[in-house]
């Protein structure tokens, strides 16, 4: 079932790289409900997704972690 929102997270933060209020807004959300383990499989993906969108990249200061 986690496997199953993490995957789901993932396709919705894809559809909302279109709006940089919107992606915040939802990775916000993602990093409420996700596991710490899938918090840092996502920040990998962040990383791949800012590259293609580099406007998104005012979503991240405030998640960089280091764990």
């Amino acid at each position: 079932m986690a496997r199953a929102m993490f995957e789901y997270t993932l396709t919705v933060l894809e559809k909302m790289t279109f709006d940089t209020n919107l992606f915040c807004k939802e990775l916000q959300k993602a990093m409420d409900r996700l596991l710490p383990f899938e918090i840092s499989e996502l920040q990998i993906w962040l990383q791949g997704i800012v590259l293609q969108h580099p406007q998104l990249n005012v979503c991240l200061p405030e998640y960089k972690m280091t764990q």
